[in-house]
């Protein structure tokens, strides 16, 4: 038999039980679409890491402090801070490292509630010092950005951040407006160019103030530890990529010392590079794409199993038909052709319905915002085969069943 009749007989069979071949094929096209969807989510998670990252350009090197411990940490519980860098460690490097530096940035963040008239958000205010917005490669696009003069006076001054600044101000220009956090007022004098979700948050919600004033009118007690000023991280630009090693060792030789840590003692802080963190978390996104995929493929496998159940009644209910094709001369390779072919049509009209519905999913993520998706060619030929590889897999079984019914004893099966 031509295999085209044999995919007119599998087309008039699924037909002839629309609403089975529907549901039979429900758990290859769910499968199918979380395969797809995942992958271009996590794809697009990683290049948006990628992008926000190298943004800030390859020759930074990030100081942040290295120990969390368990227990109470506020009334939320859970884990908290076992180690600090101090303004003091950003004081010793500013004084230590000559060579090789283009800047050296301190930086202390906490989250407040930021007012502007009727509306009120909870953002992430960071003091800064003037390098922070080369060293982070921030632009301003209305005002100007945080000075050494701002931060000598003390001066109650806020930069904000793109998503910030339409949060709290729709359409008006907040450059002179007069915002509150905590009470304390502030003059905006700056807003930043958006530069993007990085997949673990936005950088555009954002506000900036001199550090200095954060430390005397903002902070408080959340900036101190010991009776000494605490700080979140400290960046460093480096001249040349060359020179990352050399930096690199100086910063925890210098800060190793200072926090009185002998050379067997566990390091308090970590020294990370650009490739450092951007290796970090495109592993980590990687993985939980792989884990989420997995996952996704118990779904496929499920749908397998169902596509055998259904195919295996199909042998049942169409047993004389087997009987009498096999009376007037078809083979069992015949046979068996026929019924795998059923299958693997059954399972590729749920790939391509599962496909076209992961594309939909990677696209509604993509105009939701969060992060733009990435439809790659990889993903869809992927989920394509394994949909193949299922249809071929689970059909195997029902079509050698059916290829080996005796003519005499389905001829007579009731």
């Amino acid at each position: 038999m031509l295999l085209s009749e044999n995919f007119k007989i599998a087309i008039r069979s699924l037909r002839a039980n629309k609403m089975r071949s529907v549901l039979t094929m429900l758990g290859i096209v769910i499968g199918v679409a979380t395969v797809v969807a995942l992958l271009s989510i996590g794809k697009g998670a990683t290049a948006s890491i990628t992008s926000s990252i190298q943004s800030n350009g390859s020759n930074l090197l990030t100081v942040s402090p290295g120990k969390q411990q368990s227990g109470p940490a506020g009334a939320g519980g859970g884990s908290q801070q076992a180690s600090y860098l101090y303004y003091s460690d950003f004081q010793l490097l500013q004084r230590s490292l000559e060579d090789n530096v283009a800047a050296i940035v301190p930086s202390f963040q906490s989250s407040y509630l930021v007012k502007y008239g009727d509306e009120s958000f909870s953002v992430y205010v960071t003091g800064v010092t003037k390098d922070y917005q080369e060293t982070n490669s921030y632009k301003v696009v209305n005002g100007r950005f945080i000075s050494d003069g701002d931060n000598k006076s003390e001066s109650l001054v806020a930069v904000l951040g793109s998503q910030t600044a339409e949060d709290l101000f729709g359409g008006l220009n907040p450059v002179g407006k007069t915002i509150s956090i905590k009470g304390v007022k502030f003059e905006v004098v700056g807003v930043l160019e958006s530069k993007g979700s990085s997949g673990f948050g936005s950088s555009d919600d954002a506000v900036f103030i001199p550090l200095d004033s954060g430390y005397n009118k903002l902070f408080g007690s959340t900036a101190m530890y010991n009776d000494k000023r605490i700080v979140n991280s400290i960046s460093v630009s480096v001249t040349t990529t060359e020179a990352m090693d050399t930096v690199s060792a100086q910063i925890e030789f210098l800060i190793r010392r200072a926090h009185k840590l002998t050379s067997s003692d566990e390091l308090d802080f970590n020294v990370l590079s650009q490739s450092d963190l951007l290796s970090t978390l495109t592993t980590v996104t990687q993985t939980l794409t792989v884990f989420l995929g997995a996952i996704a493929g118990i779904s496929l496998l499920v749908g397998g199993i169902g596509i055998m159940n259904i195919m295996l009644v199909s042998v049942t209910e169409r047993t004389k038909e087997i009987g009498l094709r096999k009376a007037v001369g078809a083979t069992k390779n015949q046979i068996l052709t026929q019924f795998l072919i059923e299958t693997v049509t059954l399972s590729l009209l749920g790939g391509i319905i599962g496909i076209g519905f992961g594309i939909g999913l990677a696209a509604l993520v993509t105009l939701s915002g969060a992060l733009t998706a990435v439809i790659t060619y990889d993903s869809i030929l992927l989920a394509f085969t394994f949909a193949l590889a299922i249809g071929v897999f689970f059909g195997l079984y029902p079509a050698y069943r059916a290829a080996n019914l005796h003519p005499m004893v389905a001829l007579r099966y009731e």
